[in-house]
């Protein structure tokens, strides 16, 4: 692929108040302590029921029942993917927590399944955000991500056209498509058209993306469109 994070076969999307659990698979004591902490001072709360460097925490109670697995790829000189595809197989929710910054190394994450990935040097300002999204089952791209597969130029990236993308700007901007057929005066079978087109491809390139919050994180992770754009 380079599929996105995954929708399909998730646990269902929690009520915004609801208590949300989290384990963390890291070796640096001083991660875990301030992941501890930010989790500590979240809202909605974040419980992190279990840490340490042993993948076996993931897998046995009260690991295995968290909502959300926050995990450190490299543990050892070679990075765990293969534990990565074992948790997304099982249907956890993984956020990759690590050092790497290298597009790559985030890309091969989002193939495997992970719902997102940032790096340490992010922080809480978006570690928080993610494990909330993450137990709701929402997108959420950080800057490492966005920037990752905006340099991207592989065949997992779609090449749009100007009309394309502008429709999509549009569309994400608006509330129907009757409205973003209005600002680009267009009429909406021709919006329609090139959406479907943009979800053919995306379709194509191995990342799906059925709905509109989908096509979103597609776009944004592709740097289509920033976030800060689309406020309000």
């Amino acid at each position: 692929m380079a599929s996105g994070p995954r929708i399909t076969g998730r646990s269902p999307v929690r009520a915004e108040s609801s208590r949300i659990t989290a384990v963390i698979l890291d070796d640096h004591p001083a991660i875990v302590a301030g992941v501890r902490a930010w989790c500590g001072q979240a809202d909605p709360p974040i419980e992190l029921v279990d840490a340490g460097d042993q993948i076996s925490r993931l897998w046995t109670e009260p690991g295995a029942s968290a909502d959300v697995v926050v995990f450190d790829l490299h543990l050892g000189r070679q990075p765990l993917f293969r534990e990565l595809a074992r948790l997304v197989d099982a249907g956890r929710q993984v956020v990759v927590y690590s050092q790497r910054a290298d597009g790559p190394t985030a890309r091969e994450c989002v193939r495997l399944g992970a719902f997102t990935y940032l790096t340490k040097a992010e922080g809480h300002q978006h570690l928080v955000p993610a494990i909330q999204a993450a137990a709701r089952n929402v997108p959420y791209t950080p800057p490492a991500l966005s920037g990752a597969f905006y340099a991207d130029d592989g065949p997992d990236r779609p090449a749009l056209s100007n009309a394309e993308r502008e429709t999509l700007r549009a569309w994400f901007e608006s509330d129907s498509k009757r409205l973003a057929a209005h600002k680009l005066h267009l009429s909406v079978k021709t919006v329609e058209t090139y959406i479907e087109r943009v979800r053919i491809k995306y379709a194509n390139a191995g990342r799906p993306a059925r709905t509109k919050a989908a096509l979103l994180e597609r776009a944004i992770q592709d740097g289509l469109v920033h976030p800060d754009e689309l406020a309000g």
